[in-house]
């Protein structure tokens, strides 16, 4: 009982983590797209340069970079904001590139005839593309999601006390009882989270293809 309570100390901050940085990547991972998918050349090029660049770099030299490489007192964060901001930025990359395969699997004659019906652009982003686009990311966007779960465990480099940190520090304290124990209570309980994920996104594509046509 006692490493299930200990694991599950950090089951917060792992949500935290998780939650807040696919929250960022949502957000700026959408103007990234639409830069991908510009018809101004120099902008495409720095979006695309941009998004290869948070995809390249592994996570875990985000994270000490924006750790231990602030050093100047107004820029320091702590371990939470970096791995906020670090799994965010990598997540914007990632839902970028979703983003824009989702747009680009819309037919391009929907897009003809939302402006056949004078739809301005935003209308028919609104309510032309973005639906259609959406129902064919759903379930690679819950993947990524479930991914960025189990990826939140990395934070506990940087001494976010999440589920795995956790998980080490208790193995470390107690080495001839613990043994695997606590990493095994805690790969359990990143399942059962997972597992509602993948079955919501089942559920909302069913809804979605019934809805768009």
């Amino acid at each position: 009982m006692e490493p299930l309570l200990v694991v599950l100390k950090g089951l917060p901050l792992t949500l935290i983590v998780t939650v807040g940085a696919f929250s960022i990547g949502a957000v700026l991972g959408l103007p990234l797209s639409l830069g991908l998918r510009s018809k101004v050349l120099p902008l495409r090029l720095l979006c695309r340069l941009v998004v290869d660049l948070l995809r390249g770099i592994p996570m875990i030299v985000w994270l000490f970079v924006l750790k231990f490489g602030l050093t100047s007192p107004s820029l320091r964060l702590t371990s939470l904001e970096a791995a906020l901001l670090g799994l965010g930025l990598i997540s914007a990359g990632y839902l970028a590139e979703i983003y824009r395969g989702g747009l680009q699997a819309v037919p391009r004659g929907q897009y003809e005839a939302a402006q056949a019906l004078g739809l301005s652009g935003g209308i028919s982003f609104i309510r032309v593309v973005a639906p259609q686009a959406v129902r064919v990311v759903s379930p690679t966007i819950a993947t990524y999601l479930i991914g960025l779960l189990k990826n939140s465990s990395i934070a506990s480099t940087i001494i976010v006390g999440e589920m795995v940190f956790q998980a080490q520090a208790y193995a470390r304290q107690n080495p001839s009882i613990a043994g695997v124990l606590p990493y095994a209570i805690a790969g359990l309980v990143y399942i059962i989270i997972s597992v509602p994920i993948a079955m919501l996104s089942r559920s909302l594509d069913e809804r979605l293809r019934k809805v768009v046509v």
